[in-house]
């Protein structure tokens, strides 16, 4: 049984990420800063920013909760922009980032999976994208400080592989995240193709994101990866392709779209990690 820590583990995808590792017969020790409401058992409460903190959990010498560590899927963050000051978004952010990823390498954890973030791609889309479905191919339009941390992320793993060879560590570009009761809502989105255009009308199932993860976890090509991972459908009942021609009329649309074909490509995903979403709100409403 291989051992993972999961941070962030309170959280909505950090909760299903929890459930589908323990599933699959991973060893998962759950870390957050604090046990919310349907925390996942046996949560250890840590202070990610704390650096010793986070060499003690990822080098596994916590008194009664310790053991190696075979992996790391990092999910922690301050999760969008605006909701603390900009500071606070990237010390929080950064700092756990560098602390958890470093504790990593030097504890001899070769396996890391993060929590990147469809905001690099461009997001609100305020900027048409240079096409469409976006993918991983053209460089990284951060627009908020979140974003940018998300960004810094990325090239830092870049480095961290670089200096050792022997790492795989995988950035997930997590699109909007739901659960089924998130799904209620979804209806209303047809009304205004406005309202949800600031990501391409794209989310991701808590189910599917936890998929993901587990996969990334599972790969083992040595160097750093970033995925873009979203539900193979948008939010709208509307076609893609009328969409696009309505609100980004002058972005290019690279291949046929399906009927509801997301607009942020998941090709990479697939290719990569095997990854195939398997739920869609089309099937709960």
């Amino acid at each position: 049984m291989s051992r993972v820590v999961v941070t962030g583990a309170a959280g909505k995808l950090g909760r299903a990420v929890t459930a589908d590792l323990r599933a699959h017969g991973w060893d998962v020790l759950p870390v957050d800063r604090a046990a919310g409401p349907g925390a996942p058992e046996g949560l250890l409460e840590v202070d990610l920013t704390d650096q010793a903190q986070v060499v003690e959990v990822v080098a596994g010498r916590t008194d009664e909760r310790g053991g190696r560590v075979d992996a790391v899927a990092h999910l922690a963050a301050v999760p969008a922009p605006g909701r603390v000051p900009n500071s606070a978004t990237f010390a929080n952010n950064m700092t756990a980032s560098w602390n958890v990823q470093t504790a990593a390498r030097a504890a001899g954890v070769r396996h890391v999976v993060w929590a990147s973030s469809e905001t690099v791609l461009g997001l609100p889309f305020d900027e048409p994208p240079p096409y469409a479905p976006v993918d991983e191919a053209y460089r990284a339009r951060p627009g908020s400080t979140y974003s940018l941390v998300k960004t810094l992320e990325e090239e830092m793993a870049h480095h961290l592989c670089r200096w050792d060879p022997e790492l795989t560590m995988v950035g997930l570009r997590f699109s909007n995240v739901m659960e089924p009761h998130d799904y209620a809502e979804f209806p209303s989105f047809d009304a205004d193709p406005m309202r949800r255009k600031w990501n391409l009308w794209g989310y991701i199932d808590a189910r599917d994101g936890a998929q993901a993860v587990r996969r990334g976890l599972e790969l083992d090509r040595p160097g750093a990866h970033v995925a873009i991972i979203a539900a193979a459908d948008t939010v709208m009942t509307r076609s893609s392709a009328s969409l696009m021609a309505e609100v980004f009329p002058g972005v290019e649309v690279r291949g046929d779209l399906g009927e509801h074909e997301t607009l942020l490509g998941i090709g990479t995903a697939r290719e990569l990690l095997g990854y195939e979403p398997q739920h869609s709100w089309r099937d709960e409403v």
